[in-house]
């Protein structure tokens, strides 16, 4: 079997598993190939980068928290952070489930080209917004909203740029496109004793 990994652009309102939900929707509205599942997961409410694969052994480090691979956040806020709230972001911020590890985090200025999102943010006419930068190395439930929350600044909007080596570049909402496996290989060595997924197709979590 050839390996194949997907890069997704996930829109809004779009759970991470191919079977629609409620009010939310499915992969297969996007995605029509067979035999790819996702690698990790995305919040219905979140946007963004999803990674799909055909090769289970690939899936799971992908998906795999101990290997710590790093991804990147864009999150448009409530309010304008100051430096002691970045420094905050970077040194660590404690949630209900324990402090969280440092992360690298600036603001974004300019703000960043972004597709405008269906249904738009809720914005208070009072109160500014801004975007940040934000790279964990963690996959906490809501992580980037609970740590924006904590140091005050409500996260609006959220959006993944990148995981790992592989990014949003080229890529409009609601569109995928192939990516380099041995790119990724090189640098998330994995394991290629089975040929097939580990975990089912569907995972049914809360939607985010």
């Amino acid at each position: 079997m050839t390996s194949r990994l997907i890069r997704f652009n996930k829109p809004y309102g779009v759970l991470s598993q191919f079977t629609a939900e409620g009010k939310w929707q499915g992969l297969k509205d996007y995605i029509d190939l067979p035999g790819v599942y996702v690698a990790g997961r995305l919040d219905a409410d979140s946007e963004g980068l999803l990674l799909l694969t055909n090769d289970g052994p690939l899936q799971a480090h992908i998906a795999d928290p101990r290997f710590k691979m790093e991804k990147t956040y864009w999150v448009q806020v409530e309010g304008i952070p100051d430096e002691a709230a970045l420094a905050a972001l970077r040194s660590g911020v404690v949630l209900s489930d324990g402090p969280t590890l440092p992360a690298r985090a600036r603001l974004l200025e300019p703000a960043p080209a972004v597709w405008d999102r269906t249904p738009p943010i809720r914005e208070r006419k009072a109160i500014p917004t801004a975007w940040i930068e934000l790279i964990i190395r963690e996959g906490r439930n809501r992580q980037v909203r609970r740590m924006t929350a904590a140091v005050g600044h409500p996260t609006l909007r959220l959006i993944r740029a990148a995981i790992g080596p592989h990014t949003l570049d080229g890529l409009a909402p609601g569109a995928w496109a192939d990516a380099d496996v041995g790119s990724y290989v090189a640098t998330a060595p994995v394991r290629r004793e089975s040929a097939g997924p580990r975990v089912r197709r569907d995972v049914r979590r809360p939607p985010g």
